[in-house]
């Protein structure tokens, strides 16, 4: 049986292969702690669980959901309710608005609406390893757009050769940002937009972190004057509300974008349980509280891990976006080697820089997302292990 050549492009998803490793070890007797996998473990909000249980006794909502492409008018409504309230962003739910299974799938069904075989898309590097996947399964080529600690983790827009951004059709990015917790600012977002209109060039910004950042000011893509007018922003119930397997999100901004993107989904799938949706409307429009209360547990954790990379001798830069942290490995160490090395001597799990692009090597992404009695247990197994770095 043959499968699709497409399918070579695509490496081993890194979540995959580090759940894969984890399971593995965990079946040998080895007690594990990951801190690899941006997963929130504390519980979603329970008037969000209250008013799924509510919606799911509804025989209504058991059938396929209301208005499947775009998904229910009232969800729509509650996204731009929110970004009202929380950005100044207007929206209008009817056409500039649509519910996603996740932020990723809006990465995929973007690309699809948007992306011809040939293509050329602009990814940032080091990145989120789902983008590639999107525009490789569309015919199209990624091109890497560097991001270096010297410009903040920000790409250089004036870097990106001019017959490179001619040839571009559309171009991914995300911030706050995954990996490197770096976040955008509001001249680097009106850069963006100059340049997309520059270039003709779709933007896809993907941004599921929104609400996860410290001592900085919370932005949108859409606060830029002008984004409606050259892409859409994505962005998820999944961390603010630690939603991460209800699976719903959102796209928002450009109108014949956000038709294109509903255009791929109607021949895709068949939208998000009403259900679910509702419980949407819930966190949307009644928990802004528990996002606050979820900055102060991730501040905390941040602050222990900061605070034990020091002790070992760490001195960097950190970005205020995510519930991770971008940290350099020590000297003689590449990121795959580095973490071998900490699972190995430590069963502490971390996530390689080199798997998010090739500027990502010299990396490790810690994640903040673990209970925090098990945080201080993988702390005080690496500081018995690793010992003072020099660098």
């Amino acid at each position: 049986m043959f499968t699709a050549d497409r399918l070579g492009k695509v490496p081993p998803y890194l979540f995959m292969t580090l759940r894969n490793k984890i399971n593995s070890a965990k079946a040998a007797g080895i007690d594990v702690i990951s801190l690899a996998i941006g997963d929130p473990v504390d519980p979603t909000p329970e008037p969000v669980v209250e008013a799924l249980a509510h919606a799911a006794r509804d025989k209504a909502n058991h059938r396929y959901p209301t208005d499947e492409e775009w998904g229910m008018l009232a969800f729509r409504e509650a996204v731009a309710r929110w970004y009202d309230r929380r950005y100044g962003v207007g929206l209008d739910p009817k056409s500039e608005i649509i519910a996603l299974i996740g932020s990723k799938e809006g990465c995929h069904h973007f690309a699809l609406g948007v992306v011809n075989p040939g293509d050329l898309v602009l990814v940032t590097d080091p990145g989120y390893p789902g983008y590639k996947p999107s525009i490789w399964f569309v015919g199209a080529e990624p091109w890497p757009v560097p991001m270096r600690a010297e410009n903040q983790f920000l790409p250089k827009l004036s870097d990106i050769p001019s017959d490179v951004a001619r040839r571009a059709r559309a171009f991914y990015l995300n911030y706050p940002n995954n990996p490197t917790g770096a976040v955008a600012t509001r001249a680097f977002l009106d850069e963006l937009v100059a340049f997309a209109r520059q270039y003709d060039i779709a933007i896809c910004y993907d941004n599921p972190y929104s609400e996860v950042v410290f001592g900085t000011e919370r932005l949108s893509f859409l606060n830029a004057d002008g984004a409606k007018d050259v892409g859409v922003e994505l962005n998820s119930l999944s961390k603010p509300y630690n939603m991460t397997g209800w699976r719903i999100g959102m796209a928002s901004g450009n109108p014949e974008i956000i038709r294109a993107i509903a255009a791929s989904k109607s021949n895709t799938d068949s939208g998000v349980f009403n259900a679910v949706q509702y419980a949407g409307i819930k966190a949307l429009d009644q928990c802004d509280g528990f996002i606050d209360e979820m900055l102060k547990v991730y501040g905390a954790r941040r602050d222990k891990v900061l605070t034990t990379l020091r002790e070992l001798g760490w001195n960097f830069d950190v970005p205020k976006g995510t519930f991770y942290l971008w940290v350099p490995v020590p000297a003689g160490y590449t990121s795959a080697g580095f973490c071998d090395f900490v699972f190995d001597k430590a069963a502490v799990v971390l996530a390689p820089g080199a798997a998010y692009g090739e500027n990502g090597e010299g990396y490790v992404r810690f994640s903040l997302t673990v209970e925090d009695e098990r945080l201080d247990e993988a702390l005080e197994r690496l500081r018995a292990t690793i010992g003072k770095q020099t660098f």
